[in-house]
């Protein structure tokens, strides 16, 4: 570590790693720290023999936008994955999204005309016209047999909340499509790096220094010159001591364990539509690069509420939350030495194409 640098940038994940490697690049010099043990934030991989485990939850790349796809493809050769989720309810399995395939199963039909007369025929039974709650603007949307076999349990388990209590502008579309076609997302570029995540990150950061398990708190009061300039990716509540309230989260916990079998579900991501069943899906890594290996890496996923000390996932986007966030908002725009990005400096739920594009939208206006 020097005595100091041009930027601090406060976060090894994405957004913090695409800056400092752009300011390398304009000659500027950067200290990243980050309070974890490890680089590459949430899409942090860990090897366990031979199977790269995402650690913080599945991450598929995906993106229609081709200057992001070249832009990461620098750092990494990507597979041809495609994201084709399983889901259980009770003792039936169906294929996600929503689509032909899904709606041949659950009814026993063949033609997309028959599968939208079904849906059609469930929502005018319904006779919902202003939808009050997430559960009734789902059911104007998808009908009774979607809703209550696979939205129903799955959403009450990830926001701990009954679909009744919680607002009807959560679900603004559920896509159904009337093709025989499981890939879940609409992009034209979707993979995942051979041999993960981590290794971008890795090449990002190539020549910077990096400062691991480092608390930005402590460190900025034994190190206050360190830096003119910040790139803070932390909690933007926290930067500012919960002065004007806490903003709400959702979070993961993860229960991974290494099994002595080599297939265990035949599918990268299994969701669990049950609300009796405690976890919302389970992850088996392998599945993400094709592996072969003769054990394999399961994960399932508990969703919960976010308390002081969990690593925070998802922000809760109420009204409540978003105006609590703008009067944080207003507080960073007045600050002319620190620049707050990504998931948690910007209180956004962001895809990683979304994290890289907003960080090199960043670095335009800054390092140019």
């Amino acid at each position: 570590m020097k005595a100091n640098y041009d930027y601090l940038v406060v976060g090894a994940g994405l957004y913090g790693a695409v800056f400092a490697y752009e300011a390398k690049k304009k000659g500027k010099t950067c200290l990243v720290i980050d309070k974890r043990s490890h680089i590459a934030g949430n899409v942090y991989c860990e090897n366990v023999h031979g199977i790269n485990v995402h650690k913080y939850g599945a991450h598929i790349f995906h993106t229609s936008d081709k200057k992001i796809w070249d832009y990461v493809n620098q750092f990494a050769e990507f597979n041809n994955y495609i994201n084709s989720p399983v889901a259980v309810y009770k003792d039936e399995l169906y294929n996600l999204p929503f689509n032909m395939n899904t709606f041949s199963k659950m009814w026993g039909i063949r033609t997309p005309e028959e599968a939208q007369k079904k849906i059609a025929e469930q929502i005018a039974e319904l006779h919902i016209t202003e939808p009050k709650n997430l559960e009734e603007q789902a059911l104007s949307l998808v009908g009774t047999d979607v809703y209550e076999k696979l939205i129903k349990g799955y959403t009450e388990k990830q926001w701990g909340r009954d679909c009744k209590d919680l607002p009807a502008f959560i679900i603004k579309r559920l896509p159904l499509r009337f093709i025989y076609d499981n890939n879940y997302f609409n992009d034209r570029y979707q993979g995942i790096p051979i041999g993960g995540y981590t290794a971008i990150v890795e090449k990002m950061l190539d020549g910077i220094d990096v400062l691991l398990d480092t608390d930005y708190f402590t460190f900025v009061q034994e190190h206050a010159d360190i830096a003119p300039k910040t790139v803070f990716t932390g909690m933007i509540d926290e930067f500012y001591g919960f002065k004007l309230g806490v903003l709400e989260y959702r979070t993961v916990r993860f229960e991974t364990e290494e099994l002595d079998c080599e297939n265990y579900q035949g599918n990268a991501v299994v969701n669990y539509t049950d609300r009796e069943v405690p976890y919302t899906r389970i992850i088996e890594h392998k599945h993400f690069e094709f592996g072969k290996q003769p054990t394999t890496v399961i994960s399932r996923e508990y969703s919960k509420e976010w308390e002081k000390g969990d690593e925070p996932y998802y922000p809760v986007n109420n009204d409540k939350n978003n105006e609590l966030y703008q009067k944080y908002k207003e507080l960073a725009d007045k600050e002319n030495k620190v620049i707050f990005g990504g998931r948690l400096g910007g209180y956004k739920y962001y895809d990683m194409d979304k994290v890289i594009a907003a960080a090199l939208e960043m670095c335009e206006a800054e390092l140019n």
